[in-house]
């Protein structure tokens, strides 16, 4: 079986998901073709290489449906002999998309493909695609379904998370994020956004908020508590899980992941591609595995996931030297804190998803990124990236340097 690598990455800054955010002006399109032409242009990429482009779209509807993979490619000058696809693992889909990529180079399918995702929130709401889950009671009942809001608060009273933990998490993913950005760690990935003038729309995280502290967040008030009550569904929760006498509501926007706008894209090719194109090797995908998880926990899919890619690949938790787990919700990544022992210091070393935003169909792609950045950084080998997945589902992969 062939060996696929990661020869580069890119990714847009990620703009606050708002009407007045600083990318709300660029399409779907626009955004997902972005890092896709900075990854042509920097690495002087012919496209006769190319023999896909994968991205991820978590709803895929009006700008951003009909195959934005294919679009993308074409917007951003690939000319029309590469295809497109778009996949949707909900907040996954990024990272799938890569790790799809990389199955067909490993099975000799295809030598090169650039894989990703894009969604710009700002333009199209999320949910807008809609989905039966969460509207059809024959799977709405019998897989517990409830905002991911309640899910989350469910994970931090069954494993024992207060306020005060959630907070503080997320406090300290700020502090990572506001460092990273500082002393430049994201520098070589980030490509600003441009207009149709060649002006800067955005060249930053936008959604950062560096000064937060226990104090600010301590103001803010539990955002599920109402939803749980009133529309029925801390009941629901309870019928899934009745060893919970209560839940306990800790999550707020503060603490949770930020709506935002956003695109990465990551060039994936076999030995003999890369050689073809003059690109030196940084990674390899050294593998990756998916799984289905409790639907009313919903986001304790990496624990499960992380527990089968170790197995199937024959690693230990110990192996692995930095750990990407989507911030989704705080209580998420400190379930798999409390699960695997894990030092906390490995796991989001440059902040996350709190701190920065979760555009949903390109986070994966852009954690994977920040792993690479950060081994190279540090000097490290192995990193395991994450993401908890709607309707409960986990994806991971582990990549290491060469």
């Amino acid at each position: 079986m062939s060996e696929a690598y990661i020869y580069d990455h890119a990714r847009t800054p990620r703009g606050r998901g708002k009407p007045d955010g600083a990318l709300h002006e660029v399409t779907a399109l626009a955004l997902a073709a972005a890092p896709l032409r900075a990854l042509k242009q920097r690495n002087h990429l012919d496209p006769a290489l190319v023999d896909d482009v994968v991205l991820g779209c978590v709803d895929p509807v009006g700008e951003a449906g009909g195959n934005i993979g294919r679009a993308a490619a074409l917007v951003a000058g690939y000319g029309i002999g590469v295809p497109g696809l778009q996949i949707n693992r909900f907040c996954a889909s990024g990272l799938d998309a890569v790790n799809f990529a990389a199955a067909q180079i490993m099975a000799g399918q295809q030598q090169m493909a650039l894989a990703g995702g894009a969604e710009s929130m700002s333009r199209i709401g999320l949910g807008a695609s809609g989905g039966a889950w969460a509207s059809d009671p024959s799977i709405a009942i019998p897989a517990y379904f409830m905002p991911q809001g309640i899910s989350a608060d469910l994970i931090a009273t069954k494993y024992g998370f207060s306020r005060a933990d959630v907070d503080a998490y997320a406090v300290e993913s700020q502090k990572r994020a506001a460092n990273a950005w500082a002393n430049g760690y994201f520098k070589s990935s980030v490509e600003p956004v441009k207009d149709i003038n060649g002006l800067t729309l955005l060249a930053h995280d936008e959604h950062m908020r560096p000064a937060t502290s226990l104090e600010s967040l301590g103001g803010l008030k539990p955002s599920f508590a109402v939803m749980a009550e009133h529309g029925g569904f801390g009941a629901v929760a309870l019928q899934a899980h009745p060893e919970i006498e209560a839940i306990h509501h800790v999550h707020h926007a503060g603490n949770s992941s930020g709506i935002v706008d956003g695109a990465a894209a990551v060039l994936l090719g076999s030995k003999a591609a890369g050689q073809s194109a003059g690109l030196k090797p940084r990674a390899r995908i050294r593998a990756f595995a998916n799984i289905g998880s409790d639907p009313a926990l919903m986001l304790t899919g990496p624990v499960d996931v992380i527990k089968k890619l170790l197995k199937n690949a024959g690693m230990s938790i110990k192996d692995i030297d930095l750990f990407e787990v989507n911030e989704a919700f705080a209580a998420v990544v400190l379930r798999f804190i409390q699960a695997f022992n894990v030092d906390p210091a490995l796991v989001n070393p440059n902040g996350g998803a709190i701190a920065m935003g979760h555009p949903l169909g390109a986070t994966g792609a852009m954690i994977l990124g920040t792993a690479l950045d950060e081994l190279e950084r540090t000097n490290k080998n192995l990193a395991l990236i994450t993401l908890c997945i709607g309707a409960g589902m986990g994806t991971a992969t582990i990549i290491e340097r060469v």
